[in-house]
């Protein structure tokens, strides 16, 4: 019968975290534990307080038992502080909580030579080379010292300093930084290659590091024809074998790093493990960054960047007026609009879900009569350009909306105005998505409104339509100046405590950074299809959806996007959006655009 006992989950306390170079920490944990991990192994870390799903692998540096009656384990790992998740590990303070799941993965396996070296000291010619290269260098440093001293030699390259060889005692010790600030000035191919390997008569060499160390090491010791062992790395999610996320390709088949590894028998390894892709960007550098244009065109209105605050999320702009220059964005979208006022949903309206929020608020608005004589002057007296959410229950509701709309955005002729037609809200029962969900009911409602107005036509376009392209693509047809997509994905959330929907309409609105990716991808899809139309035929797109960095308004903004949206951040955090733009140009600066054309739509093939 076997016996479960879940070891290998728990919760630790950590004991310290240091900083040893610039971007490396030494992080300690103590873990309730009866199991000491063996060199090579890793653990699957996570900080309690965390903003991330997964774990990170990270392989043990050293390890012993903490205390007589062998129940509590001190672990060490050398953590490079690279992204969210080891920013996160790499702040822990003493006692703070961390989730681990390890030890697990395989060993490197002993060198046959080690038994013959017991008691012995002053070797001659160690028989075994120990190399690191960079954050690489825990695993093997870790297993450098279980071997009896002086029978090794170690070789452990850094960029810069260098760190991770407080346990190692080797014969010879060799260290490389690029810039010569700690021993050899240059990289490991200064110190081992296939003619020292040979010369100095190694029969094992262990190695761990980024991939283009790993397979120079791989090359020169097959040249040499000497036994090599690698610590391989790769993005992993259950880090026990199930997932298969893992998985690299082997001269045996495909072999999981979690489960089968992290350390390889080089002879069954072929390089290169992942195939980096290649950069499409053209980079320039050369580029005066007082050549850098943020600026781009919808419909013949200029904007002074791609930023544009989401309509729903922003109010009529002056709300957060006081809180964030609101003139530094491209553009400002009001609150959703009806002929009509209207007071909106009943009950719960927000409803906050694992990186969501859902919402139920119904277009709540005072009607386009009081928008055009209280909020519309507000929104104009913005640099930002002015963006009016059109919405309605019948057709002829948003029809009277547009003549309205029309009539007084032209009175102020020096007004840069949009309409952006909203065809997708799912929180009305009348008109909102089920304008949007059919391609000729879509380009129906655009062509009347059309005809209503002569001001920039944008269309908001519903994630849910069963045919998104298609629709896009009649609502173009049908007279759209612009697309923005994508609206809210209809969702459900429900009162475990009460057996109950927690909204009254029963389903709402969700949005923020889970649905991104889907986002992404509907942007992309549209954009494509916009792409195989002759150009002159082409409209902009506008991407929202989840967009919370300035990397996420890339990707969108790569898809194909014009410009972008940011809507539910803002209420994370005020100041993101300004935050984007100068990210933007940061990004632009640093590779050389000099326009957001350089790279808009650079991943569309």
């Amino acid at each position: 019968m076997c016996e479960n006992n879940y070891s290998l989950y728990a919760t630790a306390k950590t004991l310290s975290c240091e900083q040893k170079e610039k971007n490396v920490f030494l992080l300690a944990i103590q873990v309730s534990s009866k199991i000491v991990p063996t060199p090579g192994q890793f653990y699957l870390l996570r900080a309690k307080k965390t903003g991330v799903l997964l774990s990170r692998p990270i392989s043990v540096y050293h390890a012993q038992f903490a205390n007589p009656a062998n129940e509590f384990v001190r672990v060490e790992f050398l953590i490079l502080k690279k992204g969210i998740g080891t920013a996160e590990l790499c702040d822990l303070s003493e006692d703070d909580e961390i989730d681990v799941l390890g030890p697990v993965g395989n060993s490197f396996p002993s060198p046959k030579i080690v038994s013959d070296f017991s008691g012995r000291s002053n070797i001659q010619n160690p028989t075994v080379a120990i190399i690191g290269g960079g954050i690489g260098i825990a695993p093997v440093a870790g297993f450098a010292a279980t071997l009896p001293a002086k029978t090794y030699d170690f070789y452990a390259g850094f960029k810069s300093g260098s760190y991770g060889l407080d346990y190692v005692d080797p014969k010879t010790l060799y260290v490389t930084t690029d810039d010569g600030s700690v021993g050899i000035k240059g990289m490991l191919p200064e110190v081992i290659s296939v003619r020292s390997i040979q010369q100095k008569g190694y029969s094992d060499v262990y190695a761990c590091g980024p991939e283009p160390l790993l397979e120079y090491v791989h090359t020169i010791c097959k040249q040499a024809k000497v036994q090599c062992w690698l610590s391989l790395e790769k993005r992993m999610a259950c880090g026990v074998g199930a997932c298969l996320g893992c998985s690299i390709a082997t001269k045996e088949g495909n072999k999981r790093c979690c489960k089968d590894g992290p350390v390889f028998n080089g002879s069954i390894l072929e390089f290169p493990i992942s195939a980096p892709k290649k950069s499409v960007l053209a980079v320039n550098k050369s580029k005066n960054s007082a050549d850098i244009d943020l600026s781009c065109n919808i419909a013949g209105v200029q904007l002074e960047n791609p930023v544009i605050a989401a309509s729903g999320t922003f109010g009529y702009g002056t709300e957060y007026s006081d809180v964030i220059d609101v003139n530094r964005l491209g553009g400002i979208c009001s609150k959703g609009l009806t002929l009509e006022a209207r007071s909106g949903n009943t009950g719960v309206r927000l409803h906050e879900t694992p990186s969501g929020l859902i919402n139920s608020i119904g277009l709540e608005n005072p009607g386009i009569p009081h928008f055009i004589e209280h909020e519309l002057p507000l929104m104009q007296s913005l640099t930002p350009v002015t963006i009016i959410n059109l919405s309605g229950s019948s057709i002829d509701t948003y029809v009277e909306g547009a003549q309205l709309l029309d009539k007084a955005v032209k009175a102020n002729i020096n007004s840069q105005t949009i309409i952006e037609l909203n065809i997708s809200c799912p929180n009305v029962k009348a008109g909102g998505m089920s304008f949007g969900l059919d391609p000729k009911i879509a380009a129906e409602v655009t062509t009347e409104v059309r005809k209503a107005t002569t001001l920039p036509l944008m269309v908001k376009l519903s994630p849910n339509a069963p045919d998104l392209v298609g629709v896009a693509m009649a609502v173009r047809k049908a007279g759209a100046d612009a697309i923005s997509l994508v609206n809210t994905f209809q969702s459900m959330a429900i009162d475990v405590e009460k057996g109950i929907p927690v909204f009254d309409n029963i389903t709402a609105g969700l949005a923020g950074p889970a649905i991104r990716p889907i986002a992404v991808r509907m942007v992309y899809d549209v954009c494509k299809a916009m792409n195989s139309l002759p150009e002159n035929e082409r409209i902009p797109i506008i991407g929202l959806g989840g967009i919370r960095t300035w990397q996420d308004a890339l990707e969108f903004i790569m898809a194909g996007a014009t410009a972008v949206q940011v809507g539910t951040a803002t209420f994370a955090e005020p100041d993101c959006m300004i935050k984007i733009v100068d990210g933007l140009y940061s990004y632009m600066q640093r590779k050389g655009f000099s326009s957001l054309s350089d790279f808009r739509g650079c991943v569309i093939h």
